[in-house]
């Protein structure tokens, strides 16, 4: 073969090949991606025609359906009963914006297979039941009705959970959204609207947006010094106006700007109850970077927590950070600098603590049923991480009681039940503070006692402003949560 046939050969072996890669791609990597798009008319004729599955939350309440067209039987118009109150949880199932929250992790389970596909076509020959499951929640539908009425049109998160299960009791985050409004004609400006709302009602505040945690992060900086032995609530610490960070020109104060106490010294519980910055400052410093942030890390800090909604990791800087930067520490160790926590990261670290040190998978779904009501799965509970040992979660229960008690979580007391709690003020720049409060109840519960624990986040202050404190602001909405779990009416 002479050199001329030889490069021709080669060049069209090269062609072919190129053409078989290209075929190759857009069938098996590209395909499914073009099959899937909202914007395939195919796509958009077969969901029409797909009959999805209710959703219900433990108490029966729907909360999502399908409708069939009157004018036409093979039609099928999802609808959300309750508007925005369950938007950030069930999410969406829209032709124009496609899926998302339960509507897109479980959408196997809600998608009738009631199809022209192969699948479709044989399990209709061997007779299966092509209708769609359902889903029962975990939510309470009164709990989650009384925290969205609580927190109001206040930007912000209420999430309450099951700590010896891992169940979610309530998820709201406002300012929220109608998905009603994101199907059908008006859906296009709808969704236009809600992506240009400055106020962002899209994001699910609960899972997927962190903030400074403040003094709430105190409850792990005091684990971090109980499990490594470096104090205990009796031990005694100088009480200063402020702290002079090592190092540094900066000081830390106390939200009062005076003294922890009267005296010139103050013990670690006392400190603890009285929400003491310099105190637990300098005990930041003295349990040192490794245990701290290791410590945070056995709480869920820097990975990803195992939940079927979209999170987003909570952060703490790693420990190397701190190497010869005490003053650092410090700030961390109250929860400011570079913490950055979702609401679910601190209801895991509070849950671990009601829960004997061990932190539950968090789940929303408790049961997938038939058409005809018969359950076909059922979500067990498992055991995601144990950050404490029991003692050390006992001791700082007990603390948090006090903060309840005689603290600055006395707002988020219930009648008749021993309730635990932390408050925190999270200070941004350029921006009111943060208000957080989290808790459980009741401390110490009897055998088969149903269990609460709660994280309230109200953002840049909420109705306040300047003045917010978490125990002002956050406690009183938890306290309204706490009490409808427990019965105790207003």
């Amino acid at each position: 073969m002479n050199p001329p046939i030889r490069r021709l050969a080669l060049l069209m072996f090269i062609s072919f090949a190129l053409l078989v890669a290209a075929a190759t791609y857009q069938q098996l990597i590209a395909g499914p991606d073009y099959r899937d798009d909202p914007r395939n008319l195919r796509v958009a004729a077969a969901r029409l025609g797909r009959e999805r599955g209710t959703i219900i939350t433990r108490d029966g309440a729907v909360v999502a359906e399908s409708i069939q067209d009157p004018d036409d039987p093979t039609v099928f118009r999802r609808s959300y009963p309750y508007g925005k109150l369950y938007a950030h949880v069930v999410g969406y199932d829209s032709l124009l914006f496609g899926t998302t929250g339960l509507e897109a992790s479980r959408s196997e389970d809600l998608t009738s297979e009631r199809d022209a596909t192969i699948s479709g076509v044989l399990s209709a020959l061997f007779g299966d039941d092509l209708r769609p499951k359902g889903l029962r929640l975990t939510i309470d539908n009164n709990l989650q009705q009384i925290a969205a009425a609580a927190l109001g049109e206040q930007r912000g998160a209420v999430i309450a959970i099951d700590p010896a299960t891992g169940a979610i009791l309530a998820l709201v985050s406002t300012p929220s959204f109608d998905p009603n409004t994101l199907i059908g004609p008006g859906a296009a400006s709808a969704g236009q609207a809600l992506d240009d709302d400055a106020a962002t009602p899209l994001l699910n505040r609960a899972t997927s947006q962190s903030y400074p945690p403040g003094s709430v992060f105190k409850i792990i900086t005091l684990a971090a010094a109980l499990q490594n032995g470096v104090a205990n609530p009796a031990t005694i610490f100088d009480d200063p106006t402020a702290l002079d960070l090592p190092g540094s020109t900066a000081v830390i104060r106390n939200f009062s700007r005076n003294r922890c106490t009267a005296g010139e010294s103050v013990s670690l519980e006392d400190a603890f109850i009285r929400s003491c910055n310099t105190i637990f400052a300098q005990l930041g410093i003295d349990v040192g970077p490794d245990a701290l942030i290791g410590q945070a890390e056995d709480f869920g800090f820097n990975q990803d927590i195992p939940f079927e909604l979209q999170t987003l990791a909570s952060a703490v800087p790693p420990a190397n950070t701190f190497e010869f930067n005490d003053a650092a520490l410090a700030q961390t160790a109250i929860g400011q600098r570079d913490v950055q926590a979702t609401p679910l990261q601190m209801l895991m670290a509070v849950a671990a603590i009601a829960n004997g040190g061990e932190i539950m998978v968090p789940y929303v779904v408790e049961e997938v049923f038939t058409a005809e009501a018969d359950v076909v799965s059922r979500t067990e509970p498992r055991v995601w991480l144990e950050a404490v040992g029991r003692p050390t979660a006992d001791t700082v229960a007990a603390l948090m009681e006090r903060v309840v008690t005689s603290g600055t979580g006395r707002r988020a007391a219930v009648p008749n039940i021993r309730i635990a709690g932390k408050t925190g003020t999270a200070e941004v720049p350029g921006s009111s503070p943060h208000a957080w409060f989290l808790g459980f109840g009741p401390v110490a519960p009897n055998p088969g006692e149903n269990q609460i624990a709660i994280v309230v986040l109200v953002e840049s202050g909420g109705d306040i402003g300047e003045s917010a404190t978490g125990g002002a602001l956050a406690a009183p909405i938890a306290q309204q949560v706490l009490a409808a779990f427990f019965g105790i009416p207003e």
